[in-house]
């Protein structure tokens, strides 16, 4: 399997509230909204990098949690998978690729305009939330 890896965050905060980064780069994903994270470099895992991802795009400790079934296609090669991430210490800021983040009740996860690569890992997780 050739595909390389990009791993999302659905990084919650104490109230239940899932944090969507809305993002300002490439051109084509502008303006789209995403779970936060990005690519798995070579050796390293995908919880790992999920840590990292997050402390470069967003300046925050976090750690991985459980994973969010499925596995979703997206362009050039790449697939993306989805955990669970709790804040440890921090403030989210958008540093790398955002121009926005918003934590969604789970009433306003669907007020976003998200990508479309991110809308069956989203459509996932709230059956995970739901059934635990």
């Amino acid at each position: 399997m050739n595909e390389r890896i990009v791993v999302g965050a659905a990084l919650y905060d104490g109230g239940g509230r899932l944090l969507a980064a809305r993002r300002s780069a490439p051109p084509e994903l502008a303006g789209g909204w995403e779970l936060p994270g990005g690519k798995v470099e070579p050796g390293e895992s995908c919880e790992g990098a999920l840590v990292r991802e997050l402390r470069e795009e967003l300046g925050v400790e976090a750690v991985a949690g459980e994973r969010v079934p499925g596995e979703w296609p997206l362009a050039k090669g790449y697939a993306l998978r989805v955990w669970t991430a709790r804040l440890v210490s921090g403030e989210p800021e958008p540093l790398e690729d955002h121009d926005a983040l918003r934590w969604l009740t789970p009433d306003e996860v669907w007020t976003v305009d998200w990508l479309a690569a991110d809308v069956p890992a989203v459509k996932a997780l709230l059956t995970m939330r739901d059934h635990s």
